[in-house]
């Protein structure tokens, strides 16, 4: 059997999360108190206790669901009860807990850059305030057509964000632009177009006010080649070089997730097992609707 490790993004996150686990696992108390260490904060508290409300802000979000996502694979790690990995991939910030897993990172530099990734996501949201919806039921390249002429009377537009399986795509962009896209999606057959809670325009043209100051920071995270190959969210293929690496984390950021693409990559490669590891579930379900043949299983 070839396994893949799976890391989530924002959207997993949950008051309690990793407050059970660190009880009964000394190691992830351990990582939870060296995320405090490293941001200067509790972020276990927030994580653990809430509120709700901050633990939602992407500020927080994002170095909540790394720090929970790396203390889980530690423990995966130690037990020995699941077998190694031979490919990671993470949608959205997962990838940057992926990296964290394949060696690339270390971990008190992951949650920094997954902290400023959170930052600066919350002021280009700030910047050009955007939206997001999910439009369930409708082809791809139909939903890309209905964008691309929503872009057009409204711009700076609209774009597909997350291709999160068959069926299931995020949308991302200017506020009226999302909504004339969504109304076209249903009257082009859309079965539904679900608002997401968010502020921000994640993987749209709506980022690109961050990209300098992310690559600043992208520039200073000390990588090393990754020990394992990372499936990469905009091209569905494997980085392992610093260089790879670092052109990812940029282009993402305005760039769309291929989840889709990126199971069926590997999918094809052979891997017959996927193993979710952070708070909840969501890529299993995915990954299910993608390869209805390969075993699947969330820890954390």
């Amino acid at each position: 059997m070839t396994t893949a490790y799976v890391f989530p993004g924002q959207g997993s996150q949950f008051v309690g999360m990793g407050r059970e686990l660190a009880r009964l696992r000394p190691v992830v108390k351990g990582f939870f108190q060296r995320a405090d260490a490293a941001l200067g904060f509790s972020l276990s508290t927030l994580c653990f206790e809430g509120p709700e409300s901050e633990l939602n802000d992407t500020l927080n979000t994002q170095p909540a669901i790394f720090a929970h996502s790396l203390a889980a694979f530690a423990a995966v790690e130690m037990s020995g009860e699941v077998e190694a990995p031979a490919f990671v991939a993470g949608h959205s910030l997962g990838e940057v807990s992926a990296l964290c897993a394949a060696g690339a990172l270390t971990f008190e530099d992951g949650i920094r850059l997954a902290r400023e990734r959170g930052r600066l996501m919350k002021l280009a949201g700030e910047r050009q305030p955007g939206s997001m919806a999910a439009v369930i039921g409708l082809d791809t390249d139909i939903l890309r057509a209905v964008c691309a002429e929503a872009s057009q009377a409204h711009p700076p537009g609209v774009v597909v964000a997350n291709d999160n399986c068959p069926g299931q795509v995020v949308i991302s962009g200017d506020k009226e632009a999302v909504a004339a896209a969504s109304a076209a999606a249903k009257s082009r057959g859309a079965r539904r177009v679900v608002p997401l809670a968010v502020s921000i325009a994640a993987h749209s043209p709506l980022m690109a006010s961050i990209t300098e100051e992310f690559a600043q920071v992208v520039a200073g995270a000390p990588l090393q080649p990754a020990r394992i190959p990372i499936v990469a969210n905009t091209s569905a293929q494997p980085i392992t070089h610093p260089d790879d690496i670092r052109a990812e984390l940029c282009a993402q950021l305005t760039a769309p997730v291929r989840w889709t693409e990126s199971v069926q990559w590997m999918r094809a490669e052979n891997v017959t097992s996927f193993v979710e590891i952070g708070p909840k579930d969501v890529l299993v379900n995915l990954i299910k609707r993608i390869a209805g043949d390969v075993e699947t299983r969330a820890i954390g």
